[in-house]
């Protein structure tokens, strides 16, 4: 239980910043479906379309099936991996691996 706890806390970090940095009026929420395929957060900003956002604790992040699986519920426009590293990089999927700070700066500049 150790690991998803301190999981869990590293989320609560990245969240918060990201609704702080997000543009007024930005809808937010958590996505999971019966079979426990999910996305950490789903923000939506006003005007334009969702996007897929998953908070990862490893420098070497990956992204689980279900991700993707959800993903293909919720159609995002961008899709993300927040993870505690600085290099910016393509994942699976159309996903990108990104910094807190530099998806924050992101954010700002949407609105």
């Amino acid at each position: 239980m150790g690991p998803r706890i301190a999981g869990s806390g590293w989320e609560g970090r990245v969240i918060e910043p990201l609704l702080a940095a997000a543009p007024e009026g930005a809808q937010t929420c958590f996505y999971r479906t019966a079979v426990g395929a999910e996305i950490d957060l789903v923000l939506t900003i006003p005007g334009k379309g969702p996007w897929a956002i998953e908070i990862k604790r490893s420098v070497s992040p990956k992204l689980e099936r279900g991700f993707h699986h959800a993903c293909e519920d919720v159609q995002p426009d961008a899709g993300f991996v927040v993870y505690p590293g600085a290099e910016r990089f393509p994942m699976a999927g159309g996903v990108e691996a990104i910094s807190l700070v530099e998806l924050c700066d992101r954010l700002r500049q949407s609105a």
